[in-house]
């Protein structure tokens, strides 16, 4: 290996003078001729060394050599206190602004997107925002209906219980509703204790009997004389209606037989 200097770090060392060239004392690193070999190699090194730091003091010396291009502009950054290193590249400090508004950055947090310098208000304008809150979401976004959300803003409408994986549905109007809130809401009232027919605890189908259009919880489904509770599945215990109550076969037939005797003795 060999520079312009006219010495190298593994050959024996030529004097510049010898080969008809000014010395240079102030530039040359000066070699002992009594050391060879990786002696001369640990001067050479060393010399090099402190030229490079002495040369950190001159005020107009900014960074490396091969940095001090200013990134924006792609002027030369000379003198102390001119510019900045940010994104691992190098900056006049007038030139180191966030790339929406131009406020000047230095000292100031900042946010690097495209490797491009943001300041924090610019770059809250870039993020999505919840609808629900309407605030930029900074870190995880849930998505439902085709919207964005912050998780802890992700609730039912009528418990305001957060929904983030837990299941929901949705109304006509694409509201969110826990299950339990939307069946409370929605589902169809039983005809004889008023309450919504929802699913048991741990399943999700519901069953309700619907007769003379009116709906009923199976539990709900009985005679309205004797209380037997109605099957259309089970043998004996089918619905015989009379005039809109809800009967079984025997109270049905009491009750047809208590109004013939009736209509006899008007007769």
């Amino acid at each position: 290996m060999s520079n312009k200097s006219g010495y190298s770090l593994y050959g024996p060392y030529t004097s510049p003078r010898a080969r008809g060239l000014a010395p240079a004392p102030s530039a040359q690193p000066v070699l002992n001729p009594d050391k060879v070999g990786k002696e001369a190699e640990v001067d050479v090194l060393t010399n090099l060394l402190v030229q490079s730091m002495d040369s950190t003091n001159d005020p107009e010396f900014f960074g490396a050599y091969d940095m001090c291009i200013c990134t924006r502009c792609g002027e030369k950054v000379v003198g102390e206190g001119s510019g900045c290193t940010a994104m691992e590249q190098v900056y006049h400090i007038k030139c180191f602004v966030c790339i929406v508004c131009h406020l000047q950055l230095q000292g100031k947090p900042f946010y690097a997107l495209d490797s491009k310098p943001y300041c924090e208000d610019c770059y809250l304008n870039t993020l999505e925002k919840c609808c629900v809150c309407l605030k930029p979401i900074l870190d995880r976004i849930l998505r439902a209906t085709g919207k964005p959300y912050h998780p802890q803003c992700f609730t039912c409408v009528v418990c305001n219980k957060s929904l983030d994986g837990i299941p929901f549905t949705v109304d006509a109007s694409n509201q969110i509703h826990c299950i339990d809130d939307f069946h409370k809401k929605f589902a169809p009232r039983c005809t004889v204790c008023k309450e919504p027919i929802m699913p048991e605890p741990g399943k999700d189908e519901t069953v309700r009997v619907v007769a003379l259009d009116r709906s009923f919880h199976v539990n709900c489904y009985k005679c309205e004389d004797c209380g037997l509770v109605l099957s259309s599945e089970a043998e004996g215990r089918g619905c015989y209606p009379l005039d809109g109550h809800v009967l079984c076969k025997s109270c049905n037939a009491r009750r047809v037989q208590a109004l013939t005797s009736k209509v006899t003795t008007d007769l």
